[in-house]
């Protein structure tokens, strides 16, 4: 079942500026997100990406009703999103890693018991939630502290557990591990999978770090100056714009550094104490069979290209 449908999205922005040699003022229009169509299944995580100013946070906000877009239509759970209907917005939920909704002069725990009224969450069902959520996020010590007084990761992980209090069918999650570190990241990326998992959710995220993406999205995609440029799942793309391997050779001695310099191969290069070379998948097998002919196996890894690398690709064609 489609949980999201937008078609032909646009949304242009106006700015003013006073021109100072003819005295007056110029109007100039900028172009956020141009003819976008989108379609997402119900339980789907999708992975939104393109470059700074590319028109994501705008396209989000459009879908979530923050934003009345300038042309084009667009059906989430059934509802039009800009007609902020009530039944509408007590299904959908937005957490913005630059921005805080909760309140910062009190205690998270005062911020959830004013959601619980704004969204008339019963009783049972909100302690059943937060109870589960502040488990999963191992939190228990922050509900009773300020906002004001919490490290990022901290107040990150208040902003998702407000987030999912009313068990909302569509999350658009935009840089929610922005400034994280590798710990925080984890474990906000393991509650997400697992919410995703439980509650069958509908989850649109953007990210600059290509980890949550890996590890969360099946489907990426991309947009570049406000218009679509990929749809598809992340392994096609990978397959489409990464057609190789990189094998990595740990290299303990000179000797082993020279026996690397005369590969018969033009794609490689010496970092350090790592041989790095990038061959087609089709010419792997006879690559591989000569390098596990020279070096020990525990010294040799294969992997593919990062999405970050694969990603940064398309940018740039």
């Amino acid at each position: 079942m489609k949980i999201i449908e937008a078609k032909g999205i646009t949304k242009a922005f106006t700015k003013s500026k006073f021109d100072w040699r003819h005295l007056k003022i110029q109007k100039e229009e900028h172009i956020a997100v141009k003819s976008l169509d989108m379609e997402i299944e119900e339980g789907e995580f999708i992975g939104f990406l393109g470059p700074n100013g590319a028109g994501k946070t705008t396209f989000l906000k459009v879908l979530s009703g923050i934003v009345h877009p300038t042309s084009g239509t667009a059906k989430v759970l059934g509802f039009t999103p800009w007609d902020r209907d009530y039944k509408y917005l007590n299904q959908i939920a937005i957490v913005m890693g630059q921005k805080n909704q909760l309140w910062w002069d009190i205690p998270a725990i005062d911020s959830y018991q004013m959601l619980q009224a704004v969204y008339d969450i019963p009783n049972d069902l909100y302690k059943k939630n937060l109870d589960e959520m502040v488990c999963a996020l191992d939190m228990k010590e922050l509900l009773n502290k300020r906002l004001r007084d919490m490290s990022l990761g901290e107040r990150m992980k208040c902003e998702l557990v407000a987030c999912f209090l009313h068990n909302p069918k569509v999350i658009f999650l935009d840089e929610p591990t922005i400034g994280l570190d590798v710990v925080s990241s984890q474990t906000i990326r393991a509650f997400l999978k697992k919410i995703n998992q439980e509650k069958k959710c509908t989850l649109i995220l953007t990210s600059h770090y290509m980890g949550d993406i890996e590890e969360l999205c099946k489907r990426v995609v991309i947009i570049n100056k406000g218009q679509k440029v990929y749809d598809g799942q992340l392994e096609l793309l990978k397959e489409k714009y990464a057609p190789e391997k990189i094998i990595q050779i740990y290299l303990e001695t000179v000797e082993e550094k020279k026996k690397f310099a005369h590969l018969d191969t033009s794609r490689k290069k010496l970092d350090g104490h790592k041989g790095i070379i990038r061959v087609k998948k089709s010419e792997l097998g006879a690559v591989v069979k000569e390098i596990y002919s020279i070096f020990e196996a525990e010294n040799i890894s294969i992997s593919d290209p990062d999405t970050e690398e694969i990603v940064g690709k398309i940018f740039k064609e």
